[in-house]
């Protein structure tokens, strides 16, 4: 392995001061961070999506796990520190500069992939969907392994019942199976965000026959858009639904957040099926 300045040394050294326009809290604990990057399993010969690497943190503990690291990143200022990590690592790291939320991921890749990203907060939960959503399935990507604001993380995994449990955690979970694999105590990052954070690893499953992405998107967005209503009146709009509550024998006057995952997948199989 090439021996590497410390990480504050190279911050430092480019002036690259977080900034919180671009959602920038920078991770320095190599440790920790060789820990984010074994959460995927073994990554040698493996092709990794980075999205906003910043100084490149956790971009080093992909490539020495042996991984190909496509990196895209649009702060301009953090692109000399990742071309000397490309030279300590030849051949194994690409970066582009750009947003990623306006690139496919699928396009820069001929194979499968895995995603990983210590995910700018600001766009984190847009991109995240993002790569859940389309009606492709099983995706090109084989695992995403992402850091989330803890309170987000939560409501990706929460079950329904429960306060967090929402839109989020349907989409998440309907065809593919997230867990929070480490928490991130806010003290680790430079600056230090106000609440703390975790680490997401998310593999896709199995998808169910008859239900098109679209459907269970605009349902779970109709009916979690008023929450605090009955599904007799935050599914009026979507024209359908309220029949399909009724052919399932679903009562309208229950609440989105009541309904568990199973029962929106069959709500939306009925819609698509009429």
């Amino acid at each position: 392995m090439p021996d590497l300045p410390p990480l504050r040394d190279v911050v430092n050294r480019h002036g690259l001061l977080a900034q919180k326009s671009l959602g920038q809290n920078f991770l320095f604990d190599e440790q920790l961070l060789a820990r984010i990057a074994a959460v995927p399993g073994s990554l040698k010969d493996a092709d990794v999506l980075e999205v906003g690497p910043g100084p490149g943190g956790l971009t080093r503990a992909l490539l020495r796990a042996g991984a190909r690291v496509t990196a895209i990143e649009m702060d301009r200022r953090c692109l000399p520190a990742l071309a000397e990590l490309g030279e300590a690592f030849p051949g194994q790291l690409r970066v582009i500069e750009g947003d990623a939320v306006k690139i496919d991921p699928a396009s820069l890749f001929d194979g499968p992939y895995h995603i990983a990203a210590n995910l700018p907060y600001n766009v984190g939960t847009a991109l995240f969907t993002g790569w859940l959503s389309g009606p492709v399935w099983p995706p090109r990507w084989q695992s995403l392994t992402l850091m989330f604001q803890l309170e987000v993380a939560e409501r990706i995994i929460a079950r329904s019942g429960s306060d967090g449990y929402g839109r989020l955690a349907i989409l998440s979970q309907w065809r593919a199976s997230p867990r929070i694999a480490i928490k991130v105590h806010r003290s680790a990052f430079t600056p230090p965000p106000k609440v703390m954070s975790a680490i997401v690893h998310v593999v896709p499953g199995a998808m169910p026959e008859g239900v098109k992405p679209r459907t269970l998107e605009r349902l779970t967005e109709a009916a979690f858009g008023q929450r605090r209503k009955m599904l007799r009146q935050s599914l009026k709009g979507l024209p359908g639904a309220l029949p399909a509550l009724e052919a399932l024998a679903i009562d309208p006057s229950r609440r989105a957040e009541t309904l568990d995952i199973a029962e929106f997948i069959a709500i939306a199989r009925v819609i698509d099926g009429q």
